[in-house]
């Protein structure tokens, strides 16, 4: 056998075991030495109960929609932490409310794991949005801005057509802006309210992913943001927490649907989450200070907590992953 024949069989042997990172050892350990420890096998943990800020956090309101650049702390979407590694090399994505919160850290995800992207969100958080697209762009990726108002589905066809078009094809979606408006009572919730949480929420999910299902092979994913509120709601969240629920039984009815089509269809249901949404109406001010306090990890997660989590859905290797609910959520009771 030859010398470059001898090396692929090595190669192969360490491949085949899944072992892919070990070193070939070229010759016979003597009897009874032990192998020296390395350093890279050291666990490097993080107690996650520390890892971010905690409550109290200072009182706080914005109009809605809310930007991040005005929140204090600032949320954390993975602009200096995320590393990618090739999983989404190529891939076409679309996320609506990509300019904050858990789009913005899926968004950053996806362009670091080599994906071209494009962010829908609306025009009040144009300021939110330029970090974003000046983020993608630094990742070498194709950045698309398409602000725009999703409660109207007119504006959600073109909004997929505007999409496809710049990034040249679509193959993953995410539908995850959201309006949320605490409210105490439901005599409290106008009609007004209760159509606009519906509208953004889920009329556009549906309107969006009907426009885009067309235009997205086999191997495309569809992701979904829920939230453990659907699972446990909160009493001053009625018209979100419904909304919330419907997004689960619209994935699992989805993943169903376009099976036969290779397509996957999966949703997130993160716990409490520090993002735009909440000082922007979605809790009540006075609670705001203590926002994630009841999780049992004493804190609020952070937006780039959760990009773990929409970068495995969307890419190849969970290709037997569809119809599930996937949560994050500090230890409260959900999927």
């Amino acid at each position: 056998m030859t010398d470059d024949e001898t090396s692929a069989t090595s190669r192969r042997l360490v491949l085949g075991s899944g072992l892919a990172a070990a070193p070939v050892l070229m010759g016979a350990m003597p009897a009874g030495a032990q192998p020296a420890p390395a350093a890279s096998q050291q666990p490097i943990l993080t107690d996650p109960r520390e890892k971010f800020p905690k409550p109290p956090f200072p009182r706080q309101e914005q109009e809605w929609p809310g930007l991040a650049a005005r929140m204090q702390p600032r949320p954390d979407h993975g602009e200096t932490s995320i590393r990618g590694s090739g999983r989404l090399t190529g891939r076409k994505a679309l996320l609506t409310g990509g300019d904050s919160g858990i789009g913005r850290a899926a968004a950053i995800a996806y362009a670091r794991e080599g994906a071209d992207v494009a962010i829908n969100y609306l025009p009040a958080e144009e300021e939110d949005a330029r970090e974003v697209m000046a983020l993608i762009r630094d990742a070498g990726r194709k950045a698309v801005a398409l602000p725009g108002d999703i409660r109207d589905e007119g504006f959600c066809e073109r909004l997929v057509d505007d999409a496809r078009h710049e990034l040249g094809g679509l193959d993953i979606l995410v539908n995850n802006a959201a309006r949320q408006s605490a409210q105490r009572s439901i005599l409290d919730i106008s009609t007004e309210q209760f159509d606009a949480t519906f509208r953004t929420n889920a009329y556009a999910m549906f309107w969006i992913t009907k426009a885009a299902l067309p235009h997205m092979p086999p191997g495309s994913a569809i992701i979904n943001t829920a939230s453990v509120v659907a699972y446990d709601p909160p009493a001053m969240l009625l018209d979100y927490a419904a909304t919330k629920a419907a997004i689960i039984a619209f994935t699992q009815a989805l993943a169903k649907q376009v099976a036969d089509r290779g397509i996957r269809v999966n949703a997130v249901a993160p716990g409490p989450f520090w993002t735009p949404l909440q000082p922007s109406g979605g809790q009540m001010p006075d609670a705001l200070p203590q926002f994630g306090a009841e999780s049992p990890l004493g804190r609020p997660g952070q937006p780039v907590e959760l990009a773990p989590v929409f970068v495995m859905l969307a890419a190849n290797d969970a290709s037997y992953a569809s119809g599930g609910v996937f949560g994050s959520t500090g230890g409260r009771p959900g999927p």
